[in-house]
């Protein structure tokens, strides 16, 4: 998830009291931005996570190296990326060479609901990033940390919610629209 905000309102949070919700302004000062990179694992609901200040393939190498660390060697890792050019870029090809116990998935286009770590970027925005104040960039990735540290303690998984025909046809539709050489 890039360019992840760390704003800060300009007048304090009015807060909750019966019968009126919490308030805050609509205006705020912002104090830069970091991006995370995540890795969730679908059996068990878990979050492998780094925030970075840049979305580069740089950064993602890094993170793919901390995949690597993280993970026994003998177990297959399947990623699921979109097409983001971070995610093709030569160097990170080069990286995915030397490294075939790799399968990459891309999703389609317009088709990122595919990839459930997505489901976990909105969830963490939801219950911590949104309606969050940051007063630094740090103070951000703190907080996104101990979100992640957290969740891990108790992780549930995400589940698809709808029939997997249901879902096999919307793959298929987005399949026959997708024209990239991947």
């Amino acid at each position: 998830k890039s360019q992840i905000q760390a704003l800060d309102r300009t007048q304090p949070i009015l807060p909750l009291r019966p019968g009126i919700p919490e308030r805050q302004t609509h205006d705020y000062t912002r104090h830069g931005t970091t991006t995370l990179f995540a890795a969730l694992n679908v059996l068990s609901g878990e979050v492998l996570g780094e925030c970075m200040p840049r979305h580069r393939h740089q950064e993602f190498l890094r993170f793919l190296q901390r995949i690597e660390r993280s993970t026994p060697r003998r177990l297959a890792i399947h990623l699921i990326l979109d097409n983001y050019g971070t995610h093709t870029h030569p160097a990170v090809q080069a990286w995915f060479a030397a490294h075939p116990r790799y399968q990459r998935h891309f999703t389609p286009t317009r088709a990122s609901w595919l990839n459930l770590v997505e489901r976990f970027f909105a969830e963490i925005t939801d219950k911590r990033i949104r309606r969050g104040t940051f007063r630094s960039a740090g103070e951000l990735v703190r907080a996104i940390r101990d979100y992640i540290r957290r969740r891990n303690h108790q992780p549930q998984p995400f589940m698809w919610t709808t029939s997997a025909r249901s879902i096999a046809r919307k793959v298929r539709h987005c399949n026959e629209a997708l024209e990239t050489g991947h």
